[in-house]
């Protein structure tokens, strides 16, 4: 049963760039809830911040996928200037990998997926399947495996997704779901986080042209993913 860990990072839009009816559309609620100027420029940051989290608003930069048998896997990911080419890099196990865009990138994450029938996320449910289902339709490309069918295990048909944040919780029996570095904690695995980089930076460092930093980003974060995967199939399972 081959098994895939699957991890994505994004970028929002440059709120300053998007046609007026779109930035209507998106502030129309922060302006009649806003009590003044200062709350309205809160609230139209924070809204700026979480563009990053919807593919109607965002783009996908980074795709990682790990075998997770044979511990080898690659990082699929952009470079926004056409005459840099960043030399490949092996890290631990994971190929960075540079494509030419956002198309190409999806087109080689859904033909790499029809190999697998086993998929592992941590919140591929609520974020990374949907993401890149919607970016994929965006330039007519099919997935090859539906991760969708169920949330629950047992009732899946076809592909498995196993999402360890639905699993870990048992399905939010645990309301306190906690993030993947806080499981990574728990167990003594080194985190995504540990370097200084989170998702939360990955915006700022496309912006800053640092392609690099965000696949080796992307890379720890399947990295520790596939670690936090064996101890739900020897623990939990």
């Amino acid at each position: 049963m081959p098994t895939l860990i699957l991890d994505i990072e994004t970028i929002g839009e440059e709120f300053d760039l998007m046609d007026k009816v779109t930035q209507k559309d998106l502030t129309k609620r922060i302006r009649q809830e806003s009590s003044g100027e200062a709350e309205l420029e809160t609230k139209l940051q924070d809204l700026k911040d979480e563009l990053v989290f919807s593919p109607l608003t965002g783009e996908v930069v980074a795709v990682g996928v790990l075998d997770s048998e044979k511990e080898k896997g690659v990082v699929y990911f952009r470079a926004d200037e056409a005459k840099q080419k960043i030399k490949p890099k092996v890290l631990d196990g994971v190929e960075l990998k540079q494509v030419k865009d956002e198309r190409d990138m999806l087109e080689k994450f859904w033909e790499g997926a029809s190999k697998y029938d086993t998929f592992v996320t941590y919140n591929g449910r609520g974020f990374d399947v949907p993401y890149l289902w919607a970016r994929s339709a965006k330039y007519g490309i099919s997935p090859t495996v539906d991760l969708m069918t169920s949330r629950y295990l047992s009732l899946q048909r076809g592909a498995k997704h196993i999402d360890l944040m639905d699993l870990l919780s048992f399905y939010g029996a645990n309301w306190k779901k906690g993030s993947l570095h806080q499981w990574c904690r728990l167990f003594d695995i080194k985190s995504p986080k540990g370097d200084g980089v989170s998702g939360d930076d990955v915006t700022q460092l496309f912006r800053d042209k640092k392609y690099q930093e965000i696949a080796e980003y992307n890379a720890r974060d399947i990295i520790a993913t596939n670690e936090l995967f064996k101890k739900w199939r020897e623990f939990y399972s």
